[in-house]
Parts: C-alpha cells; structure tokens; sequence
C-alpha cells in the first residue's frame, strides 16, 4: 500500500479518519505499521468512544474488503489480541 489518504480506504469515514489522524496515522502506510488493534487502541486512548466496529472497519480497509466479510476467525484474532493489550 502507497501513502494513501485514510478517507479513499473501504470502511473508514470521516469521522473514523479524524480519529485516526488525531492518534497520528495519517496514512494508509501508517495504518499497516500500526496494524488494526493497535490503531483501535491509539483511538480509545485518545478518549474517542469507538466501537469495536471501529476494529473491524480498520481490519477490513487493510485488507481492502467490507467490515462485515471479514472471515468470522479472524475477527475472534482481533478480539483476542485486543483483549491481551487491556489485561492489566
């Protein structure tokens, strides 16, 4: 992926952008590096209240598919890393 403005990816808004932006990804290249749990993390860290939906929208964009068509086994991944980085 080049340096593609966040707001051209699938599932990511203007709102979902902003967010992102505030936490410092300001492209697409950033987002990878970043990977999606750990942008999901940037932006509740930040105080925005994401969903989980947020999650999977970032997931989806990286891999250039809608949210909801991300294999069932791979959301679980997610969620699970996700829940690895809350444990205290």
């Amino acid at each position: 992926m080049t340096d593609t403005d966040l707001i051209t990816l699938r599932n990511l808004g203007k709102t979902s952008v902003q967010w992102l932006r505030a936490t410092g990804i300001h492209d697409a290249e950033e987002l990878r590096r970043r990977g999606p749990v750990a942008a999901y993390c940037a932006v509740r860290a930040r105080g925005f209240r994401a969903s989980r939906t947020l999650l999977f929208a970032i997931a989806g964009a990286l891999q250039d598919v809608h949210w909801n068509r991300l294999d069932p086994e791979y959301k679980q991944q997610l969620l699970d890393e996700l829940e690895q980085r809350q444990e205290p």
